[in-house]
């Protein structure tokens, strides 16, 4: 049986990008949820719940479609590290990750409303940077539009400036597991 017609419930074009490795077609559209912040709950929880209100917001218009919504976060010690304000709070982050093992975690909500279907998950990926000072800190700032990433860094993008080590799913650094959710998708086409 195949897939009903996707949505991805996010304008991340890293988002679409990724998913193109796993659908062959579909649409975006953007939720506008709010979205929960701080250490509300546990890490993967946090992420399920985004991913979930993002989908929902997107299956109300669209109930006969299976719609995909993700979140991804930074944690450093469980605590939360979403996108910065401004350029002195990415400063701040990459500061605090300089030479530490952090998590991203990426959770991720399939829901269908007319099957009355949802799935979700969480995937997470250690990353292990490398120490590094103000001078690669400013230089990365320089290079790369940190504005829009969870904890201040792209890893696609000149990651090797920060990261050593990476224990996990690479896609799932950059924004969707793409591993994990073609093995869920393999169970929706049933």
């Amino acid at each position: 049986m195949p897939l009903p017609h996707v949505v991805l419930a996010s304008t991340s074009p890293r988002r679409r990008e990724l998913l193109r490795h796993v659908v062959e077609s579909f649409d975006v559209a953007d939720s506008g949820a709010t979205e929960l912040h701080g250490a509300l709950l546990p890490p993967r929880a946090l992420c399920e719940a985004n991913a979930r209100i993002k989908a929902m917001a997107v299956a109300r218009d669209r109930p006969q479609a299976l719609v995909i919504g993700a979140d991804t976060l930074v944690f450093l010690d469980d605590q939360p590290l979403g996108k910065p304000a401004d350029l002195d709070e990415a400063r701040s982050m990459l500061r605090r990750l300089s030479g530490r093992v952090h998590a991203v975690i990426t959770g991720v909500c399939l829901v269908h409303r007319e099957a009355a279907r949802m799935t979700c998950f969480a995937e997470a990926t250690h990353v292990r940077f490398k120490a590094f000072g103000d001078d690669v800190i400013d230089a990365y700032l320089r290079a790369v539009p940190v504005l829009d990433k969870a904890g201040s860094y792209a890893i696609q993008t000149h990651g090797d400036w920060l990261v050593e080590q990476v224990e996990g799913s690479l896609t799932n650094v950059i924004g969707l597991p793409v591993e994990r959710l073609g093995d869920v998708l393999a169970t929706w086409g049933r």
